[in-house]
């Protein structure tokens, strides 16, 4: 095929979205869905492995002491936790200093009023040798007298992960959905340019034109849309998960992903999802056709 025949069929892949606008922004608005649904999906749960791992990462396990265990009791407790043999440190942590730490959160008048009865208990950060004997080595604190529970972030980590399979599971189920949806709607907005060229593609196939020659406008539709709502996309998702971190950061000091950080990468896999959505929407609406001969496609 000349060059100028290949620009003439890319030309005419642009004049059918245009052509057939209003089913166009249709497909496109499904397919905008679809894309920022899964690039949410897997944004969350990128966010949510990063935790997982800098949570794991962190072997210090917190051991809360009771309300009455006074100061010179507690430097007894912290020499007998760090006599453990799985134990590296004991780091006394006083309930004064856990109070400062929330000041912010509180507020000036609440901070001051828990300052004369201040009901948050005496802790170790325990840093243990082999997390492999954690669960071991947290039955041997416990029964240390005057500990009253041990909180670690391994319990978090677990249901960071649960809930990061959940999403996972749901956020397949819903692209799956979707994409379904995205090829209908696409393949239904070229049926009907199909349908409109229906005597020109009839004309072509008469004279002997390649089922090719036939095809591409229609497959370049279909990326076209799904090109133009790969962009759209980007820049939906770029502005919904700032938002998102804002809020999410305002709530509880984590640390999140920089957009920026995965920006070519979601623009990537948006670009490519797009064009083959798009592609194989025009691919299987065509097919059917090209199988038909001159009088049958228009159904003579």
């Amino acid at each position: 095929m000349k060059m100028t025949g290949f620009s003439y069929l890319i030309k005419e892949g642009f004049r059918n979205v245009w052509n057939n606008r209003i089913m166009s922004i249709a497909s496109i608005c499904v397919l905008i869905s679809c894309l920022v649904l899964t690039g949410s999906a897997v944004l969350f749960s990128m966010n949510v492995t990063n935790l997982v791992d800098k949570v794991s990462n962190n072997n210090e396990t917190t051991v809360y002491l009771k309300n009455e265990i006074s100061k010179v009791e507690a430097v007894y407790i912290g020499r007998d936790i760090e006599k453990l043999k799985n134990v590296t440190e004991a780091n006394y942590f006083p309930k004064e200093k856990a109070l400062e730490d929330f000041k912010s959160t509180l507020g000036d008048e609440v901070f001051d009023n828990m300052k004369n009865d201040n009901p948050l208990p005496d802790a170790f950060k325990v840093t243990m040798k082999d997390l492999s004997k954690y669960d071991k080595t947290v039955q041997q604190i416990m029964e240390i007298k005057g500990v009253e529970k041990i909180t670690s972030q391994k319990e978090l980590a677990r249901k960071l992960s649960s809930i990061n399979n959940l999403v996972r599971i749901l956020g397949a189920a819903i692209v799956f959905a979707l994409g379904i949806i995205s090829l209908f709607i696409i393949s239904n907005t070229i049926r009907a340019t199909m349908y409109s060229r229906r005597f020109e593609i009839s004309i072509m196939k008469s004279v002997g034109a390649t089922d090719s020659f036939v095809r591409i406008p229609f497959v370049v539709e279909g990326m076209v849309i799904g090109l133009i709502s790969s962009a759209l996309s980007t820049v939906a998702l770029l502005f919904l998960y700032d938002g998102i971190t804002e809020i999410v950061i305002s709530l509880m000091p984590v640390a999140t992903i920089p957009f920026k950080n995965v920006f070519w990468f979601v623009a990537g896999a948006f670009v490519i999802a797009g064009l083959f959505i798009g592609a194989a929407s025009g691919f299987l609406s065509i097919r059917k056709y090209l199988k038909k001969e001159g009088n049958e496609i228009l159904g003579w």
